[in-house]
């Protein structure tokens, strides 16, 4: 039997679905509980090797589940991941028929990656997670807008809004804290048991980081957009950089990593050390990210404490 690799272009209201082999008739359905029923009835007709799609601002999400929890092997890439591919492949124009059928190329050449199993609890974890940065953003606005002003009326509406958001985000923490723990209380205890590791970022690694604890320690770092890239061209040796992965994850162990660069005298030492050798202040905090990342990994995968982990001055 033929083996087909699948490419889903996912918008607000449809999804174009794409075939390689090109010998079965792409064809379109709806982004909503008819239309998925109708894709895995057909799916499950063939003989699917993998299932690609974009993420798309959150109209993926549904979809992805639902095939998800078909058992189909779906994965979601990075938009400018999967558009980089198709200028590879010379395909500049760009339609939805073409983009499911440069993704159904891509799913062919995508390489796995580690698996993730549906999760109700991570689901509502992150929706939580996305809420709080919300309001965030929201009071943060306000308070620069209150610097701007000088109308006394304005100054007390944004006085309050501001309150307001407050509440809303204290109360926020505890749930995702409680949250945390019912998806998994012993992943969030050790991981709370590192100073400087808070609840959201706690929550932020459980929900949008569920590798962490079970792959090694340089795909971990490149699944959060982490690890150095080489530069590197004949004679021409350029400064590694990293790019792409999962930027909640990246800016939760951005602002743990600066409280424990003040806080932990081993992490400290460390971003201390990477600066006298002339790094850059944020070519040194990257690699102390790295390192705390790398650490947390094995901490969980091997079932050890924080301060068992054998400390090394991270790699820039």
């Amino acid at each position: 039997m033929i083996s087909y690799y699948v490419g889903l272009d996912v918008s607000k209201a449809t999804v174009d679905v794409g075939f390689l082999p090109a010998n079965y008739a792409q064809f379109q359905v709806s982004n909503d509980l008819e239309g998925f029923t109708r894709l895995i009835t057909c799916l499950n007709e063939l003989e699917v090797g993998r299932v690609l799609l974009e993420a798309t601002g959150g109209y993926e999400r549904a979809l992805l589940r639902a095939l998800r929890l078909e058992g189909l092997n779906v994965f979601r890439v990075n938009p400018k991941r999967a558009r980089d591919y198709a200028r590879a492949m010379g395909k500049i124009a760009k339609t939805d028929k073409i983009d499911a059928q440069m993704l159904a190329k891509f799913a062919r050449d995508f390489e796995d990656l580690p698996h993730v199993e549906p999760n109700k609890d991570r689901d509502e974890l992150g929706e939580l997670l996305k809420l709080r940065g919300s309001l965030v953003k929201s009071r943060d606005s306000d308070k620069r807008r209150m610097k701007q002003t000088t109308c006394a009326k304005a100054i007390s509406t944004y006085t309050d809004h501001i309150a307001y958001l407050e509440g809303q985000i204290k109360s926020l923490g505890k749930e995702i804290e409680d949250a945390s723990t019912v998806l998994d209380q012993e992943k969030a205890r050790r991981l709370r048991s590192v100073k400087g590791i808070g609840a959201i970022t706690c929550g932020t690694l459980l929900a949008f980081l569920p590798e962490l604890g079970t792959v090694s320690g340089r795909k971990i770092a490149a699944l959060a957009g982490l690890a150095p890239y080489n530069n590197d061209s004949g004679k021409k040796s350029g400064p590694r950089s990293i790019e792409g992965g999962r930027y909640t994850v990246r800016g939760a162990t951005y602002m743990s990593t600066w409280s424990m660069v003040q806080h932990d005298p081993q992490v400290k030492a460390e971003y201390e050390a990477l600066r006298a050798r002339g790094k850059l202040a944020k070519v040194a905090v990257v690699a102390c990210m790295r390192k705390l990342l790398i650490r947390l990994n094995a901490m969980l995968r091997d079932g050890t404490g924080w301060r068992e982990q054998k400390s090394q001055a991270p790699a820039a």
